[in-house]
């Protein structure tokens, strides 16, 4: 990628990194208080999108789209160019939820395809690592406490429904409390989940060039990601409450499994 177009994807990134922000104060407060200039900034951003994409296609004098970096970019013009479609047309204002972190993150991937000077202190390389790690046993926690909440509501629900008064039940939160757990916990391992996969991925590019994204432990971190992105649309924008929400957190924490343990193999590289 020419350093002129990739220059202004990254400024591109830069611009929907407010939109992420906005998306992770909406879950944790429950408010858009930064939406307005959050979509003001994913405007912006797509502009100098489609300059880095037109830049590039001038450059190479063919189609922008011979690796998976510069597909993710186009992917995330689409992306970007759907939603302030449906948002001119629609006000479908809860869909930023959604599609702010997701573009911003395809963006920030696409943004890192030429490789950089590797790490200049061994102790700010493991360092980095460690954040990363922290933040993502930290979301992985906040997961668990969230599958747990979500197991105990399906039971009490299933109390209520069958009306017994067995004597364990009783040791039960209200299933207003035991909703409301959900929401905090998600929410707050969402925003740890998010920023340990940026410092991963900056983390990523820096030890292994071009090469990283190709790795195995990566591939795994954004899967785990992606479900944490489907379980806050499906709880935040398309309102999912109660049944729902609480399997679709004991099935993220299932799939969760396997990041966990490529985490735990990315740890032994500290010894």
């Amino acid at each position: 990628m020419g350093e002129s177009s990739l220059l202004w994807l990254r400024v591109a990134a830069g611009l929907y990194s407010l939109g992420l922000l906005d998306a992770i104060i909406t879950v944790l407060r429950r408010r858009e208080s930064l939406f307005r200039p959050a979509l003001t900034a994913f405007g912006l951003g797509a502009l100098f999108h489609l300059v880095s994409i037109v830049e590039q296609g001038l450059t190479q004098h063919h189609f922008p789209a011979n690796d998976i970096f510069e597909t993710l970019s186009l992917c995330a013009f689409a992306v970007t160019l759907t939603f302030l479609g449906i948002y001119w047309r629609y006000k479908a204002e809860s869909l930023s939820v959604f599609v702010f972190p997701l573009v911003f993150v395809m963006t920030l991937v696409a943004a890192l395809r030429n490789p950089v000077s590797h790490w200049q202190s061994e102790s700010v390389r493991n360092t980095w690592l460690i954040i990363h790690i922290v933040l993502a046993v930290a979301a992985y926690a906040a997961l668990f406490f969230t599958a747990v909440a979500a197991v105990v509501y399906l039971l009490q629900e299933r109390q209520l429904k069958r009306k017994q008064s067995l004597a364990i039940y009783r040791i039960f939160p209200p299933l207003g409390t035991l909703d409301e757990l959900i929401s905090r916990t998600l929410g707050a391992g969402f925003a740890f989940i998010t920023i340990s996969i940026i410092i991963g991925v900056v983390w990523a590019h820096i030890e292994y060039g071009t090469s990283w994204i190709d790795n195995g432990v990566i591939s795994t971190a954004f899967a785990t990601w992606g479900i944490y992105l489907a379980l806050i649309f499906f709880r935040v924008s398309a309102g999912w409450r109660g049944r729902k929400a609480a399997i679709l957190a004991i099935v993220a924490l299932c799939c969760s499994a396997a990041t966990w343990i490529a985490h735990a193999q990315l740890e032994k590289r500290l010894q």
